[in-house]
């Protein structure tokens, strides 16, 4: 991160790969993992970059609960509020947490979001822990967040958390 950071151009994963004496591929999954993480990283004709960001974009982690069929309505209601769904996971007590990526940013992403999920042989990841999971939801204020929240809470798709929950998500540290 530091390097892409400091860099001023693309760095070449092959360049990554000798200065931490690793193989290419280890650079490929290391860029993959900062990914899934959030990070910004582009891959470009010479290598990696971080992407520029003109707006500060603040980030929180909202359990919901609700149907399958409800997931579209709960999805909607987010990105009408100015948010923006970065990935969805769940907290399963034997599994651990297992997350994926859903970069919904529209009604249209939405709408394509069902039309997967019912045209195919899958389900929502949410049902593996009858209903309860998480979204990392993206906004260019903690203004629009709290708007999100108070909106989720009102249509009762926010949950509480519970005990044996690994983490507080909406506490400050993990926002």
């Amino acid at each position: 991160m530091n390097i892409l950071k400091k860099s001023d151009r693309q760095v070449s994963g092959s360049a990554l790969a000798r200065q931490f004496s690793v193989s290419r591929q280890v650079i490929v999954q290391d860029i993959a993992l900062l990914r899934a993480e959030g990070i910004p990283i582009l891959s470009a004709a010479r290598g990696y970059v971080l992407a520029q960001s003109e707006t500060k974009t603040a980030s929180r982690v909202f359990k919901v609960h609700h149907s399958p069929e409800q997931a579209c309505d709960e999805m909607n209601l987010i990105v009408d509020c100015g948010g923006r769904i970065e990935d969805v996971f769940v907290y399963h007590r034997v599994y651990g947490i297992i997350r994926a990526s859903m970069n919904i940013r529209s009604r249209l992403d939405v709408k394509r979001y069902k039309e997967e999920i019912t045209g195919g042989k899958s389900s929502p990841l949410s049902n593996i822990t009858d209903g309860y999971h998480y979204h990392t939801v993206t906004a260019d204020s903690e203004g629009t967040l709290d708007i999100i929240q108070k909106e989720l809470a009102n249509h009762g798709f926010l949950a509480p958390l519970q005990d044996y929950e690994p983490v507080d998500f909406w506490s400050e540290k993990h926002n």
